[in-house]
């Protein structure tokens, strides 16, 4: 009865290494010279690692000849990278002749960015196409740019280096100032190589994950004239200010001239007041102030005659 309880128990523990420990993943590990102890199987199993997720890549990495081990892994896998990525990354990195050690692959894909594509990049520099560019020259003539800039990563500042956004923008700067310095247009159309020599003696890629190789420019486009229509805008507001300026002369004008009106039939109406004190203190006799009225009438039928409105006092 003994014996049977002891054979129970032998197997019991047999089934359970079986289950705790990937015996499979560990003579594939061991086949293929990346030995990982059983120990080491199963504390990834408490610390709740798949173990697939790190003994097969490290199977990749000693086959590739990358001095890796499970400890790195691991902890890469704990921080929440991808271990299988970064492990091709540095394959492929190897093949390249780059040699990217583990800590800087691993730190570039826990900051976010793939660290395999940026390894493709390395090698196979890519292009980055602008958009149309507005920019200025000094005859006022705009020109619309569009050039293609072709960039590759710059490993050692992946992390924490500006994206394409930022040399995008750079470049769009850069023709603008460029464009804006010429005197005339037609010399950018004449010669469109002076826009990217300019922009790459500027040093754009400082600090950005990228390195400028090249800008071209792939067209360039006669837009508006912008400085006909400032021009024309000027000449617009200009009117409209002389405008203001002439009504503000004549409402002067209309302001003293009914000041002036205003000021005569003051002095008309103090004529009568003036008749009447001369004749009081007799320095006017009524002969005269006859000989006046007469004059008066015959002033109005003359005025009559030729047409005018007479002045009714």
């Amino acid at each position: 009865m003994g014996y049977v309880i002891g054979i129970g128990v032998v197997l019991f523990f047999i089934i359970l290494l079986f289950w705790f420990v990937p015996m499979r993943l560990w003579i594939t590990a061991l086949a293929s010279g990346a030995h990982v102890g059983i120990g080491t199987l199963i504390g990834m199993r408490l610390r709740k690692v798949p173990p697939a997720r790190i003994v097969l890549p490290l199977i990749q990495a000693r086959k590739a000849g990358l001095p890796i081990n499970t400890n790195q892994l691991e902890s890469h896998y704990m921080a929440g990278g991808r271990v299988e990525a970064v492990v091709n990354a540095l394959i492929a990195s190897s093949r390249a002749g780059m040699n990217i050690p583990f800590e800087m692959a691993a730190a570039i894909d826990l900051a976010g960015r793939d660290v395999l594509d940026a390894v493709k990049m390395s090698v196979n520099p890519k292009v980055i196409e602008t958009p149309n560019i507005s920019a200025v020259a000094k005859d006022g003539i705009e020109l619309l740019v569009k050039a293609r800039v072709t960039v590759r990563t710059n490993i050692n500042c992946l992390v924490g280096g500006a994206g394409e956004a930022t040399v995008i923008a750079r470049v769009g700067e850069g023709i603008v100032t460029t464009v804006g310095s010429a005197d005339s247009h037609k010399s950018v159309l004449e010669n469109p190589d002076t826009i990217s020599k300019a922009i790459l003696a500027k040093g754009l890629d400082v600090g950005t994950a990228y390195q400028i190789l090249s800008i071209d420019i792939a067209d360039v486009d006669i837009g508006r004239n912008i400085g006909a229509h400032l021009q024309s805008l000027q000449a617009e507001a200009d009117k409209n200010i002389a405008q203001a300026k002439a009504e503000e002369r004549r409402a002067a004008a209309v302001a003293r001239e009914q000041e002036m009106r205003a000021e005569v039939v003051a002095a008309e109406a103090e004529v009568p007041k003036a008749l009447a004190e001369a004749l009081r203190t007799g320095k006017m006799g009524f002969n005269d102030y006859y000989n006046l009225q007469n004059l008066k009438a015959d002033t109005r039928m003359r005025e009559s005659i030729a047409g005018e409105t007479p002045v009714n006092n």
